[in-house]
């Protein structure tokens, strides 16, 4: 299933919540999902934040993710 499936089966369920309740089979299908895409958001972020390269007043260019994150080397 790929994200754009996952984000539309969480809204489903999030509606269908709200009109009449969901299954214990899809309450835990629904935190399953969500824990996925918070995992996928957590990723990504970190993924853009490692890549930041900032240029310092030195001319000097240092990437953040190197410095606070992580990140591989360029």
């Amino acid at each position: 299933m790929n994200m754009e499936e996952r984000i539309k089966r969480i809204n489903e369920l999030y509606h269908k919540s709200k009109a009449e309740g969901l299954t214990p089979e899809e309450k835990e299908e629904n935190e399953r999902l969500r824990a996925e895409y918070i995992q996928n958001i957590r990723s990504n972020l970190r993924a853009q934040l490692n890549n930041i390269d900032v240029v310092n007043e030195d001319g000097t260019v240092e990437n953040l993710g190197d410095k606070y994150g992580g990140g591989k080397k360029h």
